[in-house]
């Protein structure tokens, strides 16, 4: 990240910016920084002004306590201004969440782009949510950053033996770093289940995309945040995971962003 802007709490927010165009800001979701949306923002900036940043509490961001959901709508709202008061949002997973939500809030948005928002649409899944809630309050309170990763990494699917290949693997001890982050997208996804009239709030083109080879409730999920706001689309991207390729994406939503 070669640019810092500053959040309206003074939390100094690292970004880049590349690219010449309509701007468009990049949001990345939990466990990761700007870097992990860069390869993305890269294939865009044929098109766009693009810029991609560390979330605050994360990379080379700064924090300010107590967190709020509200902060990250600000440190948003300092990306839009440095991109030249009106931008585009794309987020990922709960990153998608936290652009719907600056965009329900207000902030000068053009279109939003989410890919696979996981909200949790039964029942059973929110409980789980519930829990997952507590247990990462409780880890971060007692300073068990590994542990806490782990339950992210449970709550996402990854079965065992990956979890603790994971541990052992050299990212772990960068995991680790930014696992306090977790809480953060933990309140971006205000308890799992899906904000209806927020979301019925937001004026904007909305466009969720998720992989056809994502699980079901994902690609539902995905689908219900279409469906709750007045402008939505819905897609899927033949072949793709959560883990989407950059190259089959970034054509999607340059068409999107270009209208």
């Amino acid at each position: 990240m070669d640019k810092k802007t500053i959040s309206r709490d003074g939390t100094e927010l690292a970004y880049a910016r590349t690219g010449q165009g309509p701007a468009v800001v990049l949001v990345s979701g939990a466990m990761s920084t700007g870097g992990t949306v860069a390869p993305l923002g890269g294939l865009l900036a044929q098109h766009f002004t693009v810029l991609w940043y560390d979330r605050r509490g994360r990379g080379e961001s700064g924090d300010t306590a107590p967190y709020a959901v509200e902060r990250e709508v600000e440190d948003l709202a300092a990306l839009i201004d440095a991109a030249g008061g009106e931008a585009s949002l794309y987020g990922i997973s709960s990153g998608g969440a936290l652009a719907l939500e600056a965009a329900a809030g207000g902030l000068p948005v053009r279109r939003v782009a989410v890919y696979e928002t996981p909200y949790a649409l039964e029942e059973e899944a929110l409980q789980e949510r519930a829990e997952y809630s507590e247990r990462l309050g409780e880890a971060l309170a007692q300073g068990r950053h590994g542990d806490a990763v782990e339950l992210f990494l449970r709550l996402t699917g990854l079965a065992e033996e990956m979890i603790q290949r994971a541990r052992q693997s050299p990212m772990w001890a960068g995991m680790e770093a930014i696992a306090p982050s977790l809480a953060y997208d933990d309140a971006v996804m205000g308890g799992g289940r899906l904000p209806g009239e927020r979301l019925a709030s937001v004026r904007v083109p909305v466009f969720a995309v998720a992989g056809e080879e994502s699980p079901r409730w994902l690609r539902e999920a995905t689908r219900a945040v279409a469906e709750a706001v007045p402008r939505g689309t819905y897609r899927t991207l033949e072949g793709q995971t959560h883990m989407v390729d950059p190259n089959v994406l970034a054509p999607v939503l340059a068409e999107f962003f270009g209208q």
